[in-house]
């Protein structure tokens, strides 16, 4: 019994319905549905048909998404499997490989094109395209510093001073 306890604590912190989660929902929804078939008999209330109408409809709910969740993950499942068997299909024919040079993929051939004795026309035409991403589109001339008039420490806040002063008079 502690073991229960101990899956279901376990189980809280697990992403998904665990099946200790399951089996912990049906239980207490089952009780909770004879806790209000009593209160029924009890009471000849309308109230309690209501709510046990209500916890059934939410005990279904809560199974049915169960169900549609697992299979969700199972069809995922096998999609993943697919993608890699896929993958390395595809992985031992080919033989290249893809690299990105400043946002332009070129596609670089290894086995192929040691059996053809050359790239092939796509490879070509990547490794151009990558020439002249590396390339200059024109040439321009050379730098030059530009000439310095006249030295920025030449005029102190003295002279400036002064000029004020000699408006001032």
């Amino acid at each position: 019994m502690s073991s229960f306890f101990v899956e279901l604590w376990e189980g809280i912190f697990t992403p998904g319905p665990t099946p200790t989660i399951l089996k912990a929902t049906n239980v207490s929804f089952a009780a909770l549905q004879v806790v209000l078939l009593s209160l029924l008999y009890a009471t000849y209330s309308v109230h309690f048909v209501v709510l046990s109408a209500l916890c059934g409809g939410l005990w279904w709910s809560i199974n049915w998404f169960a169900r549609e969740l697992k299979i969700a993950q199972a069809a995922e499942a096998e999609r993943k499997k697919r993608e890699e068997e896929k993958k390395k299909l595809q992985g031992d024919g080919s033989g290249s490989s893809d690299t990105e040079v400043e946002g332009k993929v070129a596609r670089r051939t290894t086995r192929s094109s040691k059996k053809s004795g050359g790239p092939g026309p796509a490879a070509a035409a990547a490794a151009a395209a990558v020439k002249a991403d590396a390339e200059p589109l024109e040439s321009r001339g050379e730098v030059k510093q530009r000439a310095v008039l006249e030295p920025q420490s030449s005029a102190s806040t003295e002279d400036e001073w002064e000029r004020v002063s000699e408006s001032e008079r």
